[in-house]
């Protein structure tokens, strides 16, 4: 009996006398391993990880996630997978990010990593840093793309937890999108038809409500809790925002 090794898996050659059963399972064993006889290994390793974990297509369809995954964002295996995963981000960065992923499933960059806010079912948000991974195929184009994501941990060690400002009036949006982009009151009070006194008002009111000191920190709190997209001039508040 002769053997002999090509690619990692064994050979048998004609002469050998071992019976063709026991030939297939040394074969099996000494056989190359994939990706896949891996996957059962990485999830679990990913599972105790302590890390949200999600495995999406080509389109950003979430295809797996670990248990992690669903107790960050608060929800059931049923609303994830078959999911946009961009779905769980919150509307301020979306867009954003649906640029970003792009570019990581043409090829155009292997690794991605931004600090974003994901929203859940209730409302509630939470921030984290995300990363994004481009995962080749056989044949080297892209196949997957996997992502991690790592909430924000306060002091107390809880997810760092943002309550939804859903109180705007329409009247209040307009006024916070002008101090953004930087309108003085005067020309801001001529095109609300308001007075100078009136402008400062709203925007005294606003200062109370987001328990900011200046309209320097008003702007910065907006965009903090996703008021503002992060990708749009002139700001703009968004539509869930504003009542």
């Amino acid at each position: 009996m002769t053997t002999s090794l090509t690619h990692g898996a064994l050979r048998l050659t004609a002469d050998s006398h071992i019976p063709r059963k026991e030939t297939a399972v040394l074969a099996e064993r000494c056989a190359p391993r994939t990706y896949s006889d891996y996957g059962d290994i990485f999830m679990s390793l990913f599972e105790r990880s302590g890390m949200s974990v999600a495995i999406l297509d080509l389109q950003l369809r979430v295809l797996e996630t670990n248990t992690a995954f669903f107790q960050q964002f608060g929800r059931l295996s049923t609303d994830v997978r078959g999911h946009g995963f961009c779905e769980f981000l919150h509307p301020s960065v979306r867009q954003h990010m649906l640029r970003q992923f792009a570019r990581l499933t043409m090829g155009g960059r292997a690794r991605l990593t931004e600090r974003v806010v994901a929203i859940r079912p209730d409302g509630t948000t939470f921030a984290g840093e995300l990363t994004g991974l481009a995962v080749p195929g056989d044949s080297a184009q892209i196949k997957t793309v996997v992502v991690l994501m790592r909430a924000e941990r306060s002091k107390n060690d809880n997810p760092v937890i943002v309550d939804p400002y859903r109180t705007l009036t329409d009247l209040d949006a307009k006024i916070l999108e002008g101090v953004a982009a930087g309108i003085p009151t005067v020309q801001l009070a001529t095109k609300l038809y308001l007075s100078r006194q009136g402008v400062e008002y709203h925007v005294s009111a606003m200062l109370r409500k987001f328990k900011v000191p200046n309209r320097a920190a008003l702007v910065a709190k907006a965009y903090a809790v996703g008021i503002f997209s992060v990708d749009c001039w002139p700001p703009a508040a968004l539509p869930e925002y504003v009542k």
